[in-house]
């Protein structure tokens, strides 16, 4: 059964707020965290960000507006 467009609209928005939150949620972390940890925290930081510059250029080459979908 395909998705209707408000299905996708949902999904895509659900995923955005989780990779938003997941940024949040390890640049607090960072800030408290051991100077050990920072290494793995900005990889990980590193990997979000990158997957948001990639949705964000994806967006911009099928002809939508990154920030109408929350990017």
């Amino acid at each position: 059964m395909p998705a209707t467009p408000q299905q996708l609209e949902d999904f895509i928005q659900d995923v955005l707020i989780s990779l938003h939150a997941n940024i949040r949620d390890l640049e607090e972390k960072r800030a408290f965290a051991d100077p050990e940890e920072h290494a793995y925290i900005d990889g990980r930081l590193f990997s979000y960000i990158e997957m948001l510059a990639i949705l964000r250029a994806s967006a911009r080459d099928t002809g939508i507006d990154p920030g109408a979908i929350g990017l």
